[in-house]
């Protein structure tokens, strides 16, 4: 059996057989390890359910999925991810899945919002940038790691409450995913990046002199829609609208029922909504505007 690597990502200790470039190595030896990643043969477990190609079987302690010609990937107990790879499986596809769906799913069972997003570190408050894909938040996180912000996370934002009901973002790992316009909006050449499986104009990005390190206070929500309005525009969400777009937001939320987690996200989500402020930036559709957007929220995050 491979001696397993120690990570730290989204506050947890992860042991891993697979290697995981992206994460930091943990600090300290010894530390327990909280999620393990490895090989197992899951075929005859997938065979027996009654799932059809490209769906998920999910039960309260499991979420298992298919990804034809990759692999079979369970994510079990908040502790446990296994993977079981077809002959020449892409390693970094492998990775992709294991990063966001499994870990999303690990979140969730463990009871850590996992929401869809980026975000960001300004004076040592916490801001999450969301939306759906396509619609601008790592791009608007990268303009801001140029205005001075830190990175906390990419993709996925994993939230939690401290003993005193502060919601706090635990940094995950040193990497954006970027499209290649948006490589050309800031001027970054692409020649040293590595490209993302069967995506050949997004890449990895590092970002380890602009990362913060540390679970930091989530301050505000900004949500990204694209819009058929001719200007970017702000506003604030208030009362009942804040649950819904939390809702909209969280990561893979279609596995919160038959997780049996409903419950839980609700009183999650409204005690979240409670302790930050929200807003909705709406983009043009087809318009380059970065520019006033990353202006628009750090009107916001530096007042």
């Amino acid at each position: 059996m491979t001696k397993p690597a120690i990570y730290t990502a989204f506050g947890l200790t992860i042991g891993s057989e697979i290697p995981l470039p992206e994460l930091r190595p943990a600090l300290h030896f010894g530390q327990d390890i909280q999620v393990r990643i490895g090989f197992a043969d899951l075929n005859d477990a997938w065979a027996q359910r009654e799932t059809p190609v490209n769906k998920f079987a999910v039960s309260e302690q499991q979420v298992m999925f298919r990804i034809p010609k990759l692999a079979v990937f369970s994510a079990e107990n908040g502790t446990d991810i296994y993977v079981s790879p077809e002959a020449d499986a892409d390693k970094d596809q492998i990775r992709l899945y294991v990063l966001g769906t499994c870990m999303g799913a690990i979140l969730m069972q463990r009871r850590i919002l996992p929401l869809h997003g980026s975000a960001v570190v300004m004076d040592g408050k916490a801001y999450a940038l969301v939306g759906h894909s396509g619609h601008g938040k790592s791009t608007l996180a990268s303009a801001l790691l140029q205005q001075g912000c830190q990175l906390l996370t990419d993709d996925v934002i994993a939230v939690t409450m401290d003993s005193e009901q502060i919601p706090l973002v635990a940094p995950a790992y040193p990497q954006q995913k970027l499209w290649q316009d948006s490589l050309d909006t800031f001027g970054m050449d692409a020649g040293g990046l590595r490209p993302l499986f069967d995506r050949e104009t997004k890449y990895a990005v590092p970002v380890l002199a602009k990362f913060a390190s540390e679970p930091i206070p989530l301050t505000g929500v900004f949500e990204l829609v694209k819009t058929d309005c001719e200007q970017p525009e702000i506003r604030g969400i208030r009362g009942l609208e804040r649950l819904p777009l939390l809702y909209r937001h969280t990561y893979r939320s279609s596995l919160l029922a038959e997780s049996g987690l409903t419950p839980w996200h609700f009183e999650c989500t409204t005690r979240l909504s409670g302790s930050v402020k929200m807003y909705q930036l709406q983009r043009p559709l087809d318009q380059p505007t970065i520019g006033r957007l990353t202006e628009m929220v750090l009107d916001i995050i530096g007042g």
